[in-house]
């Protein structure tokens, strides 16, 4: 049976589509609760992200040989992101980080829990650790940056620049959205993401990402450390090369009535429709003060000043990583 948040009940709630099925991706005003979560107000259900714990006395030591972020010394309360790689150097997992002293706790995209899982149990080896797949007793909740919402006494938070996420029993979602809210949908949150430039694993990501595309080197990579799957990869092209494609973020033309989804097909404008495919739209958002943007993956020579489309509207680019 697919997941479906209790604050969807709540007046105007409009379900998401995929990837973020099972909450709401508006409660009626869009562009309010975007100013609501930029002021600092409101919370984001994102109860259907999934939770992993892992606990033993060598959480830490196993994870840094994992993982692509520096994480042996990880002090308690700090919070990181990091990445899984294959062999090749490619994302297959992005992870959420925070350790309480006791546990180290990470949300991930919706329903890709599993297969972390079943990897990091086939990892365990001699090491003492346990992993669980904690999704069914904590949903995760987001706070803006600027929140005053009170975090109840126990509850485990992930502070970041750009809010705090907390890992809240799921008993206390509908109270607590009830006591903190305005609930806002994710359709703001990815409208505030896309502004950001912060990529998305499965949005931003497809079979070949490599980090280096998507900015993720520095905050999710870290270039210091030692060995891990994939980490040839990272070495080589941080050192050696370029990466063969870069996020770009698009200032799409307003008096479109349609943003362009993702997969859709980006050129250079002077080239029109039937142009050569250079890249294609990630995600596209509705912005409350930019009007419609986007976040894009094209090749690496695409100059930085040229004129785009997606599909068939009119896009001016932002460098996001540089050629």
């Amino acid at each position: 049976m697919s997941y479906k948040s209790p604050l969807l009940s709540l007046p105007g709630a409009v379900p998401a589509e995929a990837p973020d099925e099972g909450v709401a991706a508006h409660y009626g005003d869009l562009f309010r609760e975007q100013r609501t979560l930029a002021d600092g107000g409101g919370l984001v259900d994102l109860s259907h992200r999934g939770v992993v714990t892992v606990t033993g006395e060598d959480r830490l030591s196993w994870l840094h040989l994992l993982i692509t972020q520096h994480v042996s010394e990880l002090e308690p309360g700090r919070a990181t992101e990091a990445l899984i790689l294959s062999a090749n150097g490619h994302i297959e997992h992005a992870l959420y980080l925070v350790d309480d002293g006791a546990t180290v706790w990470m949300h991930v995209e919706p329903g890709t829990q599993e297969a972390l899982i079943a990897y990091l149990e086939s990892m365990k080896f001699f090491y003492r650790v346990e992993v669980a797949d904690a999704t069914a007793e904590y949903a995760v909740v987001h706070l803006p940056a600027g929140s005053i919402a009170e975090v109840p006494e126990g509850v485990v938070v992930r502070e970041t620049p750009y809010g705090r996420d907390l890992f809240l029993p799921r008993g206390e979602l509908e109270p607590y959205a009830a006591a903190h809210g305005p609930a806002v949908g994710v359709l703001a949150l990815e409208a505030l993401r896309v502004e950001a430039h912060r990529p998305r694993l499965g949005l931003e990501t497809d079979h070949r990402t490599i980090p280096h595309e998507l900015g993720w080197i520095g905050t999710a990579v870290h270039l210091q450390k030692g060995c891990y799957r994939g980490q040839e990869t990272v070495a080589r092209v941080h050192n050696l090369g370029k990466p063969p494609r870069r996020l770009v973020f698009l200032h799409l033309d307003g008096s479109e009535v349609h943003l362009p989804g993702h997969g859709t097909p980006v050129r250079l404008a002077k080239d029109g429709e039937e142009g050569r495919q250079l890249g294609f739209v990630t995600t596209s958002a509705r912005h409350h003060e930019l009007g419609p943007i986007a976040l894009a993956l094209v090749k690496r020579n695409v100059p930085v000043d040229a004129e785009l489309l997606a599909g068939d509207t009119a896009a001016a680019q932002e460098t996001v990583v540089e050629p």
